[in-house]
């Protein structure tokens, strides 16, 4: 038996029940390129990666989220560059956190990195930021290599479970994110301060969104740290160490996110989501 899925400009045959009960089940998630209505569809290479990688076919099922919203969805079509799904019925998500990253630009390879493991810790926004200290060929590239950050903060987010990836912002300069989120509880980490831990900045200020800004290699200089304590910004250490930047953005978010009382998945369930 089969049954007809008409929307738009395309219809659709695929099996049912107990065809459909015969094909394994999925825990992996995925970000939807396009939605309407009952519908949603991966495109490109987002789509190629299930079609090639991981074999998709007609009548697999997957999470996929929608706008925040998380559906159990079903293959309906499978071809180049392009998969089809039917939504059913919503699966819990866990609640969103409201942190954002000012990320100072260093190498781009660890900066990668660091989008990746902010991302997957849940991070909802990171801007990358222009700093005094920022090498100046990486400053001038930055703004081509925003679509790329995207990218990996997606994969990131599908592979942590997330309904929907951080919003990866176009580089700005110091003068303009120290006037970022004026309502927001906004910390900058300096290696020049030595009393304030961002664990007890963090738990004098609850339940508040909170914007924190990490330096590149180097830290931020002291006319930069001006300007953010000119701005209103409270300055917090992690630590006497001195760590490097990618190391100091996953260790602060992991921190703001674990005040925040928002619980990490790891171990076998982490790997469980895997392909």
């Amino acid at each position: 038996m089969a049954r007809k899925i008409t929307a738009h400009a395309f219809a659709f045959d695929f099996p049912l029940s107990p065809e459909r009960a015969l094909l394994p089940m999925t825990r992996r998630r995925w970000i939807a390129d396009e939605v309407s209505g009952n519908q949603a569809a991966l495109t490109g290479e987002h789509a190629d990666h299930l079609v090639r990688v991981l074999r998709a076919r007609v009548g697999q099922e997957f999470e996929i989220a929608t706008d925040d919203v998380v559906r159990r969805g079903y293959i309906i079509s499978v071809r180049a560059g392009r998969v089809e799904f039917e939504l059913g019925e919503e699966v819990p998500a866990a609640s969103a956190t409201d942190v954002t990253l000012l990320l100072a630009i260093f190498k781009f390879d660890r900066m990668e990195w660091a989008i990746e493991k902010c991302t997957e810790l849940g991070a909802s926004r990171i801007v990358p930021v222009i700093a005094r200290r920022s090498d100046a060929h990486l400053a001038s590239s930055s703004a081509k290599r925003a679509e790329r950050w995207r990218r990996v903060a997606l994969q990131a987010a599908e592979q942590s479970r997330r309904a929907s990836p951080p919003e990866i912002g176009a580089p700005i300069k110091v003068q303009d994110a120290v006037n970022l989120a004026a309502g927001a509880l906004r910390i900058v980490l300096a290696e020049s301060e030595k009393r304030s831990r961002l664990r007890d900045v963090l738990a004098s200020h609850p339940e508040r969104p909170t914007v924190l800004a990490i330096g590149p290699e180097g830290g931020w200089t002291e006319d930069e740290l001006q300007l953010f304590q000119n701005a209103g910004w409270i300055s917090a250490t992690l630590g006497s160490t001195i760590l490097r930047a990618e190391t100091a953005a996953i260790a602060a978010a992991a921190i703001t996110i674990s005040e925040l009382g928002v619980g990490l998945l790891t171990g076998r369930s982490a790997r469980e989501n895997e392909p």
